[in-house]
């Protein structure tokens, strides 16, 4: 049985009918990352006696007749980036001297072990999360495992990695800019990123510093329904957390209910990025297909008073406030990281972190400023259409680089580019909070996968999957998942 093939759900049907034991599927999983993860580098350490040790708790509690939930033993994988696992090692991705013990769980961490699923590891990230490739000083450039000449995309790339090329059915992601959606475009995944509230964020000691640009924890799956499956257990209200909702839908239930006359506008740019043809090309072709399942899909020009530039550094500079505080408080108690580690961070956070603490009040209200023309650019198409669509990344694909700093492009089309962000179409739900996600929509020349991004109002996660849902059901994208999976090693 090939279970790297299944999604989550399939191999904790599997379990929970007793046609596989989860001692058989760690094990075969367990021996799939011994083959194959040196090729794509998407693991940075693997946990097998515990996991195993797992195993065998979830079988005695199947013989049982206990209730183990429908990702009963089905293994995943964390990202390392923030702390995620108790007494579990994180490195805020490759960062040496920030090598420290996890003191707690992370929500997707906890709902995946509520749904029966069993930690295996720790996958591959990029310093701070801050860049949409994975690639660090300590562990290296991750690979899209359809090509792996070329980045899987970041910063929860090691997790899509592993999820496209059949090392773990599900893997964490997180997004601050795109970090679920840009690494699931490149590895032909569905990346789901919730709206704000949906799934609670409790930061402390400053609640409110998962916001600018608001950030979010979730999955990187094969398919959506292991995505509803997993946000019926990372959805609940937590109160410490000053924008978490109740959670109103049973997300599994409610999949299959989508509106069939949705309306959504398109766009292949935003009036802002400059998109590679073959990109343009490819996501275009979804048009058809949503109009051919009953979609009206009408092209929806935007007119943002700021530049993709602009937005991309202030991006930049919002997601570092928070990196720069936790250096600063530390100097302030006598560590200087950056002084007597410096070789361990990479010279664009070095860069933006001299910026950001230079900051004043004209720069945080330019900030604001920016977030603003986004909210209101949005709010104006959701006043006719149910959906945004448009790509996820304006390049095709971003070659791995030999020297551990795989940037994107510093131009498309003669046109200056930011090259942490700013070629992707993602970060804008970011500072608004809009759920997004990403579709696959075909593959490259070069055979990397290419993403397709559907936007929802605020608070519509439910609308977002149940659109995602239908599309899938018409045009699956699993067709393509041999090209990775069966790739020689």
């Amino acid at each position: 049985m090939k279970l790297e093939a299944l999604n989550a759900f399939e191999i904790g049907t599997l379990v929970n009918e007793k046609r596989i034991s989860p001692t058989e599927v760690i094990t075969y999983f367990l021996e799939r990352i011994e083959k194959r993860n040196k090729a794509i580098n998407a693991f940075v350490y693997v946990q097998a006696e515990y996991a195993l040790a797992k195993a065998k708790e979830l079988e005695a509690r199947l013989a049982k007749g206990e209730d183990c939930g429908p990702f009963a033993g089905v293994p995943f994988a964390l990202k390392d980036f923030l702390p995620n696992k108790k007494g579990w090692q994180s490195s805020h991705g490759g960062v040496r001297c920030l090598l420290a013990t996890d003191e707690s769980d992370s929500v997707f961490c906890q709902a995946m072990e509520k749904a029966g699923g069993i930690a295996i590891g720790k996958t591959n990230a990029p310093a701070y999360g801050f860049r949409g490739t994975t690639d660090n000083l300590m562990y290296g450039a991750t690979a899209t495992p359809f090509n792996t000449d070329y980045n899987s995309g970041g910063s929860s790339g090691g997790s899509a990695a592993a999820v496209a090329d059949g090392l773990v059915p599900i893997a964490e992601g997180g997004d601050a800019g795109g970090s679920i959606r840009i690494p699931a475009s490149f590895c032909n995944l569905y990346g789901f990123k919730a709206g704000v509230g949906t799934i609670p964020s409790v930061c402390r000691p400053d609640a409110w510093s998962a916001t600018h640009p608001l950030c979010f924890n979730g999955g990187l799956t094969k398919s959506v329904t292991d995505a509803a499956i997993l946000l019926n257990y990372m959805s609940y209200q937590d109160t410490r957390d000053p924008f978490s909702l109740p959670k109103t839908h049973d997300f599994f239930k409610e999949l299959s209910q989508c509106p069939q006359k949705l309306k959504i506008a398109y766009t292949a740019d935003f009036g802002l990025f400059e998109v590679e043809d073959e990109v343009r090309t490819t996501v275009n072709k979804t048009v058809e297909q949503f109009q051919s399942i009953g979609c009206s899909v009408e092209e929806y020009q935007f007119d943002f008073t700021h530049s993709a530039y602009t937005l991309a550094e202030l991006w930049c500079k919002g997601i570092t406030i928070d990196c720069a505080l936790d250096l600063n408080h530390l100097q302030a108690q006598g560590i200087d990281l950056l002084k007597e580690h410096a070789q361990d961070f990479p010279q664009e956070f070095i860069y933006w972190k001299e910026i950001v603490d230079k900051l004043g009040i004209e720069d945080l209200y330019a900030f604001n400023l920016a977030r603003t023309d986004v909210l209101d650019q949005f709010e104006s198409a959701f006043e006719s259409y149910d959906l945004i669509l448009s790509p996820i990344s304006s390049v095709a694909g971003i070659k791995n680089a030999s020297n551990n700093n795989t940037k994107g492009p510093e131009s498309i089309h003669g046109k200056k580019v930011e090259p942490l962000i700013g070629w992707t179409q993602t970060f804008l739900a970011n500072f608004t909070g809009n759920p997004a996600a990403s579709i696959p929509a075909g593959l490259s020349r070069e055979s990397v996968p290419i993403g397709m991004q559907l936007i929802a109002p605020r608070h519509q996660d439910m609308l977002l999957l149940q659109a995602s849902k239908m599309y899938e059901d018409a045009f699956s994208w699993k067709k393509w998942y041999s090209l990775a999976m069966n790739r020689k090693v």
